[in-house]
């Protein structure tokens, strides 16, 4: 009775959009101002853990354990969640401030997702082991070729040239630095946090013949010392997210130690609405300490360090249908999976990939591509055309 009772509490506080809830016992209730577009049906009594004020957890957790399925479209349910958890729109935006960062907890939260193994991502990520928004010029593109579109498209925006040197931070499992020697003959370097995206890479890079051009290392970017390395071109794919609100400053004061003079900084970043904290199931089962900053808080930064954004670019849907192409095949392996982990790991990951999905469609979330050069540069193109040619330069 009294987990009912603070359920109700709870579900009574989301006034927008309309849902329904299928109790344990079999009573059936109506919550919102708008006629139900999705049901939440418990299986069974949840324990007594519920926070009034934290319907995102308790619901992702009752998920997750088998207590509770949905009925609907998923785009509905994060609909009305992203009605009832937004910000008010009165409330005002204050500078984020930089502080020390922290390499240890980096390190830890990078560990916790990151390195569940390369062979668990190899299951339903493309065979470029790309975990970033991809890029799609037509419906019809198949995951690999999108991601390898991605690559070229942000290359073709850094308007590489023969001998520059290249920085990728958070580089993944090494494609784009990869890409980047093969294509237009730089000498580029990777820096990762994860153990197992760093094997990957090395042993790629002796593969193919690379190890003049390229480098990786297990490195925290702000370990690097730009006393000894400058770089022409720096790109971080899918990594600010990881450094944390406070941190934001950190970040942007390295690149601006890092970035030669009149270089070029791409940031291809997911982006909130406002500057509210991830939702706390996120944080605490998928990327903890995970922020991903408002657009305005990242332009506002700018500035300071003398950086001239020169492009920004929103990729919304295509992270939605990047989403969707990872939960179809994520569904598809779901056997392999369970010989990884446990059926609670299969609907918290079933959860988080098509959560994140309807997000992008339905809520405040977006991913940007900001292009931005160090100083004044006078150099470049007079327009943009090379970023969407069809030509991809080879050297």
């Amino acid at each position: 009775m009294l987990t009912k009772m603070a359920l109700k509490l709870a579900l009574n506080q989301w006034k927008k959009g309309g849902f329904s809830v299928a109790f344990w016992d079999g009573e059936e209730e109506n919550y919102g101002e708008a006629p139900p577009s999705f049901k939440i049906i418990f299986h069974k009594e949840p324990p007594l853990k519920l926070k009034s004020t934290d319907v995102i957890l308790a619901i992702g957790e009752a998920y997750m354990n088998g207590l509770i399925d949905f009925e609907g479209s998923m785009d509905d349910i994060m609909r009305v969640v992203a009605l009832n958890t937004k910000p008010e729109q009165s409330q005002k935006y204050s500078r984020p401030e930089g502080d020390t960062d922290n390499c240890k907890i980096q390190k830890e939260n990078i560990h916790h997702h990151y390195d569940l193994g390369n062979d668990f991502f190899s299951l339903w990520l493309d065979k470029t082991m790309s975990y970033s928004c991809a890029y799609f010029k037509t419906p019809e593109d198949s995951l690999e070729q999108a991601q390898l579109q991605k690559i070229d498209h942000i290359l073709k925006k850094l308007n590489l040239k023969p001998g520059e040197r290249l920085l990728d931070i958070g580089c993944g499992w090494g494609w784009l630095i990869i890409r980047a020697a093969q294509q237009y003959n730089v000498k580029a370097t990777g820096i990762t946090l994860s153990t197992e995206q760093f094997a990957a890479v090395t042993e790629r890079i002796k593969k193919l013949g690379l190890e003049d051009q390229l480098q990786v290392k297990l490195i925290n970017y702000q370990e690097l010392d730009s006393a000894q390395l400058q770089f022409d071109k720096i790109v971080s794919v899918g990594m600010v997210e990881h450094v944390g609100k406070e941190n934001l400053g950190c970040y942007m004061n390295k690149i601006n130690e890092l970035l030669v003079p009149g270089g070029i900084s791409l940031l291809h970043s997911i982006t909130g609405m406002f500057e509210d904290s991830t939702n706390t199931w996120m944080k605490k089962y998928i990327f903890p300490g995970g922020y991903a900053p408002s657009l305005r808080e990242t332009v506002w930064l700018l500035p300071q360090y003398d950086f001239h954004l020169i492009h920004a670019e929103s990729l919304r849907m295509h992270y939605a249908r990047t989403l969707d192409y990872w939960y179809a095949n994520f569904s598809n392996q779901l056997d392999a999976v369970r010989d990884m982990f446990d059926e609670r790991f299969i609907r918290m990951w079933s959860l988080y990939l098509q959560g994140c999905a309807a997000a992008f469609r339905t809520s405040g979330l977006d991913v940007y591509q900001l292009l931005f050069t160090k100083g004044l540069n006078n150099e470049l193109p007079l327009t943009n055309a090379h970023m969407y040619s069809e030509y991809t330069k080879r050297q």
